[in-house]
């Protein structure tokens, strides 16, 4: 999320955890805007000073701060020094476990890193992270095979962040981009059906995806690459594919990356391995 990141557009990411939650749910607030944002995290948070100090930062870089804090009294630190200091602070964890607890007459356990604990589930979501970084973009197609789950599409078709969001639920997934003029691998075309999920996106939608990527990195406006019948051209090519190999075809358009991943795995989960 960090790359070209707009220096304006900064968060500071607090957790007395591992500060894994708040980066998912930052990761799929942002899929919403068509920006990058500078992301800093501070993990393992357990005394005031470690607040002061961040909170110091954030109103000196006028980032706005999202926390996953527990500790009531580490909660209340950081809501008064957002307002002292004139910092926005949106707490993620505290209103759902005061709701849990006043609907269900349950009492919290309020200890940090609960959710994150370092069981046989966080070393698999680890590994699968691991194996979506090693194969993202068409990267390391000899160890294709052992992947979960496999994403095809043309350029801009949000491979990566899908493809890092179902690691994050622990499934490898690799993605395979679709280019004009080439050939698709010969690792991907030898996969097992199921594994693979085939992605498009409606071509006015993709053009303008297309057309501000370039506009960011200062390239000409109408090259092949943001042209509409070259787009619709490639989708084209890109949807008889999928149907040749028999993979499923899913439609991201207007999809966040978290109604996107459900969809997939609603496909796959039952044939995970």
């Amino acid at each position: 999320m960090d790359e070209q990141a707009d220096p304006r557009l900064e968060l500071y990411l607090l957790s007395d955890g591992t500060g894994e939650t708040a980066t998912h749910a930052v990761e799929a607030a942002a899929t919403q805007f068509q920006k990058q944002f500078r992301v800093r995290t501070f993990s393992e948070i357990r005394h005031e000073s470690q607040v002061h100090r961040i909170m110091d930062r954030a109103a000196e870089a006028k980032a706005l701060v999202v926390f996953t804090l527990v500790n009531e009294p580490l909660t209340q630190v950081v809501r008064d020094l957002a307002v002292e200091k004139g910092v926005p602070a949106v707490d993620l964890l505290g209103p759902l476990i005061s709701s849990l607890a006043n609907h269900y007459g349950l009492v919290p356990q309020f200890r940090p890193g609960v959710l994150h604990s370092f069981g046989e589930d966080y070393f698999n979501r680890v590994e699968a992270v691991e194996f979506a970084v090693q194969h993202d973009d068409g990267a390391n197609l000899h160890t294709l095979h052992q992947a979960d789950l496999v994403l095809a599409g043309v350029s801009r078709t949000s491979k990566t962040p899908l493809s890092m969001y179902l690691a994050h639920r622990g499934y490898k997934t690799g993605n395979v981009p679709i280019v004009p003029g080439i050939d698709p691998p010969r690792e991907l075309l030898e996969l097992r059906p199921d594994k693979v999920v085939g992605l498009v996106v409606d071509a006015t939608v993709l053009l303008e995806i297309r057309r501000a990527r370039m506009r960011q990195l200062g390239a000409p406006p109408y090259l092949t690459y943001a042209d509409m019948d070259a787009v619709k051209d490639e989708l084209r090519r890109a949807r008889r594919l999928f149907r040749a190999q028999k993979w499923k075809i899913l439609n991201i358009t207007d999809k966040a990356v978290e109604e996107t991943a459900a969809r997939v795995l609603e496909f796959h989960s039952p044939r995970k391995r």
